[in-house]
């Protein structure tokens, strides 16, 4: 056995590529942890608004995520593979769907931006606020439709750093910008409150496109040629939505779920719903190290199905679920640790939070640090090992039931008959663990042990 199939090598290997994607997920926790201190320091209404007001980029993200975990699974393999051309097909293809979907969100939160509040909550105050910074943050959810492809392309042909860094800062741009323009540089810039967060939003990412924009003209791996948008690819393009449709579909899922859920929760009160705008903070937070593993560990199987070693694929697949435990029960005891340091932030520095809503932060918060183990399995599941083996219509059922058939009628039912807020809150973050038997169970059955690129070398299109 070679060093580069040893546990040790594996874990080497691994942890190059967790390491700037940890640091990626925990620079964009920060944003909104940014968002949410600043923001908090001129009132809970402006938190509680903005909290719902970028569940509209949460949906978007997470179904742009959908076409990016597909191509994601296909340009690992094909990497793996040594088939650079059709890894610049398919990031094409990827970018012909991205694009208009994220002009469709721009013009719906420029033009529509009360009515889409309109759908999180009902009060009076809330509405106005949201929609002003949907408004200012709209063209960001364009610019994030192409540079996204982009970067997960990056991902999954060996260039994991550059990825991660152009992301970085971009981060560290709107947390500056933030500061800037929420509270303003005397004698510079105004103060623009919740505008001025939105605003930062849309220059950070369009930053981040100009970025993604120079890395195609610095380097000839893997190239965005716009004529391949035109280009018909018809065995490629029926292979990405064969493994992509149940990755988008799950995205959707989920991502309409968690804007249900803020929809629930935003009937709950404003208490409630600021409450946890700063628990989903410290938990992304927290959860940086287990979306890092789970990246990294479906490249790296990606890679190796694709180069038909699915005995090493097997393999290594242990242990990533392994570890996928032993980040998750750490990250909820770091999660525990911190409690009383947010607890202090939040009371702090953010004006008005009333102590109804700090009893919730408290609850919440040792809500979150049990959620973090099923949260970090779950990922090195369904979007790290099922997906790079091509098994992707199983996590679309899973969440499909567990989060539409189970958790969500369970929590409508519970505000329905008057049910505590916070009994609410728990029984939405059970969604974690309610699925897990049955993920083990398919698990064991190694049906993602598959090699997705064919018999033959490279694609032939066109």
């Amino acid at each position: 056995m070679t060093q580069s199939n040893t546990s040790r090598g594996f874990y080497g290997r691994l942890f190059r590529m967790v390491l700037p994607m940890a640091a990626q997920h925990l620079m964009v926790s920060l944003v909104s942890a940014s968002d949410t201190i600043m923001l908090g320091g001129l009132g809970q209404s402006n938190l509680s608004a903005v909290s719902l007001a970028t569940r509209i980029n949460f949906f978007e993200s997470f179904m742009i995520f959908g076409v990016t975990a597909g191509i994601s699974t296909m340009a690992a393999q094909y990497w793996g593979k040594g088939d650079k051309d059709t890894v610049e097909r398919i990031q094409a293809i990827a970018l012909r769907y991205t694009l208009p979907f994220g002009l469709l969100f721009c013009i719906g939160a420029l033009l529509f931006s009360e009515q889409v509040m309109g759908l999180f909550t009902h009060d009076p105050e809330l509405i106005p606020l949201g929609a002003k910074y949907l408004r200012c943050a709209s063209f960001s959810y364009l610019f994030i439709a192409y540079s996204q492809v982009v970067l997960t392309v990056m991902k999954n042909s060996a260039r994991v750093a550059r990825s991660s860094a152009y992301g970085i800062t971009t981060v560290v741009l709107n947390i500056g910008l933030n500061a800037a323009l929420i509270f303003g540089i005397p004698g510079v810039v105004r103060s623009m409150g919740i505008a001025g967060a939105a605003i930062a939003t849309s220059v950070s990412r369009g930053v981040e496109v100009f970025l993604c924009l120079l890395e195609d003209r610095r380097q000839r791996e893997i190239v965005f040629r716009p004529r391949l948008l035109f280009e018909r690819m018809p065995k490629l393009s029926k292979d990405f939505w064969h493994y992509s449709w149940p990755l988008i579909a799950n995205c959707a899922a989920w991502g309409g779920g968690m804007t249900m859920y803020s929809v629930i929760i935003g009937n709950c009160g404003s208490d409630l719903t600021a409450a946890h705008a700063v628990g989903n903070i410290v938990k992304d937070c927290c959860d940086c190290v287990g979306a890092g593993v789970g990246g990294g560990g479906a490249i790296l199987l990606g890679n190796e199905l694709g180069r038909n070693e699915f005995d090493q694929a097997k393999r290594d697949g242990k242990r990533l679920v392994r570890l996928s435990l032993i980040v998750g029960v750490c990250a909820g005891l770091v999660l525990i640790a911190i409690s009383p340091l947010v607890m202090w932030f939040a009371t702090s520095l953010t004006r008005d939070l009333t102590e109804t809503a700090r009893s919730y932060l408290r609850s919440i918060l040792w809500m979150c640090s049990y959620y973090m183990i099923g949260r970090t399995l779950n990922t090195m599941l369904i979007n790290g090992i099922f997906s790079a083996g091509g098994d992707t219509k199983f996590g679309f059922w899973c969440d499909l039931v567990n989060l539409w058939g189970i958790i969500i009628p369970a929590a409508f039912l519970a505000v329905y008959f008057g049910a505590h807020p916070l009994l609410v809150y728990f029984i939405l973050y059970l969604d974690e663990f309610t699925k897990i038997p049955i993920e083990a169970m398919h698990y064991r059955e190694y049906r993602w042990l598959r090699n997705i690129t064919g018999a033959e070398g490279k694609a032939s299109e066109g």
